[in-house]
C-alpha cells in the first residue's frame, strides 16, 4: 500500500466506502505516527503506523422483515448469495427506510448485524456491492468480518467476476468489445451518471449471444464488469448508442417500444446478473449461475431474429 492515498488505504482496511473513509479524515479521527492526519490524498509510507477512532455506532433504523422475499442460493459461515428479484432495494436510502433486501437478511441471518455493530456501514451490515432496484440476479453478501475484507479486496482488484446478460436497442457493429470511459456524476443532472472526463476509470467487456430484427431491432449482450462503478453497464451501454431496454433513466422511452409488450413493470431494466465467481475466504473458487426470470424470458419470446 506504499504510495496509496490515506483515504484509499483506509477503505481498504475498514472495508468501507472512500466517502466514509474520507468522513473519518476530516472528522480528526484519523493520526499517521501520532499525529491528526489533516489530508484525504496524503500517500502513505511503508512501516507507517496508523490509528483510528472508530466513532460510537449509529442507532439502526434495521428491522428484520420476513416478507421480503428472495432466494438464498448458497450459504455458510462467511457467505450469503442471494437471487435478487427487480424491484427489491438493497438498502435503506432516500425515500427507502424499510422492506429491504437487507432488512429481509437481517430476519434470516440475525448475525449480520455484528458487522454492523463492529465498524461496518450503517444499516448496510455485509453489504459490499448492489444492484439496482430495477436488476435481478446474482449478489454476495458478508456474513463475517473476515469475508467482508477478503470480497472487498477481490473487487477492488477486480479479480471477482461479475457477468450480467443485457438486451439493448438496435444492433451492434462489433460481435464483442470493450467500453474503456470514465464514469462521475452528471453536470446537468448530479443524481445521475455519465462519462465524463473528470470520472473514475470504468472498463465493461460485452459479447454478442443473439441478434433480433422484429418486432424492433434489439441485441442480447453478455456483459462483463472489470469496474464497478454505479449504473456503469447502462452508462456505457447507453454512451455508444445501445441503451438496455427498459432503461427510461439513459435511454428515454424509446426503450420501451410497445412491440415488447407490458412483460417489463415501471422501472425494470433488462439486466441481470447472471454469473458470479469468486474465491472463498478459505481459499475455494466457487461460482454461481442464475437464469434469466420470467419477465425477460417474455420479452425474449416477443422477439424474432429475421
Amino acid at each position: 500500500m506504499a504510495g496509496e492515498r490515506l483515504d484509499k488505504v483506509l477503505s481498504l482496511m475498514l472495508s468501507v466506502s472512500r466517502k466514509d473513509a474520507a468522513r473519518l479524515i476530516d472528522d480528526g479521527l484519523v493520526t499517521i505516527e501520532g499525529k491528526v492526519a489533516i489530508s484525504r490524498s496524503r500517500p502513505v509510507s511503508e512501516g507507517d503506523r496508523l490509528s483510528v477512532a472508530i466513532p460510537p455506532a449509529q442507532t439502526s433504523r434495521l428491522r428484520p422483515d420476513p416478507d421480503v422475499e428472495f432466494k438464498i442460493v448458497f450459504a455458510d459461515e462467511d457467505l450469503i448469495v442471494v437471487d435478487k428479484p427487480a424491484g427489491l432495494v438493497v438498502h435503506h436510502g432516500s425515500g427507502h427506510a424499510s422492506g429491504t433486501l437487507v432488512d429481509g437478511l437481517i430476519h434470516r441471518f440475525p448475525d449480520l448485524r455484528s458487522l454492523e455493530k463492529g465498524g461496518g456501514v450503517p444499516e448496510r451490515p455485509g453489504i459490499v456491492h448492489r444492484l439496482d432496484k430495477g436488476t435481478s440476479g446474482l449478489m454476495v453478501v458478508a456474513r463475517t468480518a473476515r469475508a467482508q475484507r477478503s470480497l472487498s479486496l477481490q473487487l477492488r482488484e477486480r479479480s471477482a467476476g461479475r457477468t450480467y446478460l443485457a438486451l439493448v436497442k438496435g444492433s451492434l457493429d462489433a460481435d464483442a468489445g470493450v467500453i474503456d470511459a470514465p464514469i462521475g456524476r452528471s453536470s446537468r443532472t448530479p443524481t445521475r451518471m455519465a462519462v465524463s472526463r473528470g470520472g473514475r476509470d470504468a472498463r465493461t467487456s460485452y459479447s454478442v449471444l443473439q441478434r433480433f430484427a422484429r418486432p424492433v431491432q434489439a441485441t442480447l449482450v453478455e456483459a462483463k464488469l472489470e469496474t464497478g462503478r454505479t449504473h456503469q453497464i447502462r452508462v456505457h451501454l447507453a454512451a455508444i448508442g445501445h441503451p438496455v431496454i427498459g432503461d427510461d433513466r439513459y435511454g428515454g422511452r424509446s426503450t420501451r417500444p410497445p412491440e415488447l409488450g407490458s412483460s417489463l413493470g415501471p422501472g425494470r431494466v433488462f439486466l441481470h446478473a447472471h454469473r458470479l465467481a469468486l474465491k472463498h475466504p478459505d481459499g475455494r473458487d466457487l461460482s454461481w449461475d442464475s437464469p434469466l426470470p420470467p419477465d425477460l424470458v417474455d420479452t425474449l419470446s416477443r422477439l424474432n431474429t429475421e
